[in-house]
């Protein structure tokens, strides 16, 4: 199992180096499942895309902004489900996110884990 904190301050630390201030992993799949984790630099903004079939996001540290959503500023702790509409996320400041989102339903090959 992934332990979160240290893979939030590894990502955090490669997105406030990288040039577009963000930095990635999935960390959990199952069968159509996917967490994945996500850290952005303050003011780095993922660009609208769809939105998969279900999804949720839980902010582990910092502030971000969602859009397409009744409410669209999530903070550290807080958990939210994502709406079926196009939507983008914006950093409101050094953030980390967990982002769990059924992609499809395809074969189920059991769980796969993160180191």
């Amino acid at each position: 199992m992934a332990d979160l904190i240290d893979r939030a301050r590894v990502h955090l630390a490669a997105a406030l180096e990288d040039e577009h201030g963000r930095s990635a992993e999935l960390i959990l799949r199952d069968g159509p499942m996917r967490q994945t984790i996500i850290a952005l630099r303050s003011g780095a903004e993922l660009a609208e895309h769809n939105s998969p079939a279900a999804a949720s996001v839980q902010v582990l540290s910092g502030r971000i902004r969602v859009t397409g959503q009744e409410v669209d500023e999530i903070p550290a702790g807080r958990l939210d489900v994502l709406s079926h509409d196009r939507h983008s996320v914006l950093a409101l400041e050094d953030s980390v996110f967990l982002l769990t989102a059924v992609t499809g339903i395809d074969g189920t090959n059991g769980p796969e884990r993160a180191r």
